[in-house]
């Protein structure tokens, strides 16, 4: 004989609908976990352990309202789409004239929605996002490096000039 507590809760438990969702949040973090691989070798401010847990959160809130209404999924999905750029938003640093971080951000927000798909079932969407990420960070990073492109974050100043000096030849 279970405790009452004990006995409410194994009521309400569908070890089917439980292994279903395990095997949902296992796949958002292995989709993940390449990218916050990436982005720790590579020594960025996140990295292993923040991108999977993003993906495994996303995943578990649209877990949760799955069953609701239209509604409340598209209410949920605005929450997450603002609240993950939240996230990416500290990632990003700006240091002198340069912004560092865009990638990392843009990524972190990019793992939000692979662990949302996995929740929908949309596991062709979240492998094809996990993949190009990975790939835009590995291989897009060398091209960048290749072409020099560090972009400043604002123009150079503009010196003034003093009264009485001349400019040009």
């Amino acid at each position: 004989m279970l405790p009452p507590i004990l006995s409410t809760v194994a009521s309400g438990f569908d070890l089917s609908q439980a292994w279903v969702s395990f095997a949902k949040i296992v796949g958002a973090y292995l989709l993940t976990l390449p990218v916050g691989w990436e982005r720790e070798r590579e020594a960025h401010s996140v990295g292993v352990r923040t991108f999977p847990i993003v993906a495994m959160a996303s995943c578990g809130y649209i877990l949760l309202v799955s069953s609701s209404d239209l509604s409340s999924q598209s209410r949920l999905l605005q929450g997450l789409i603002a609240g993950i750029g939240f996230v990416g938003g500290g990632a990003i640093l700006k240091e002198g004239a340069t912004v560092k971080g865009t990638a990392t951000a843009a990524s972190i927000w990019s793992t939000g929605v692979v662990g949302a798909a996995v929740a929908m079932g949309r596991y062709e969407v979240a492998v094809i996002l996990s993949v190009m990420n990975f790939i835009t960070l590995k291989v897009l990073w060398r091209f960048k490096q290749r072409i020099g492109s560090e972009v400043p974050a604002s123009p150079p100043p503009v010196e003034q000039q003093q009264p009485g000096q001349r400019t040009g030849p």
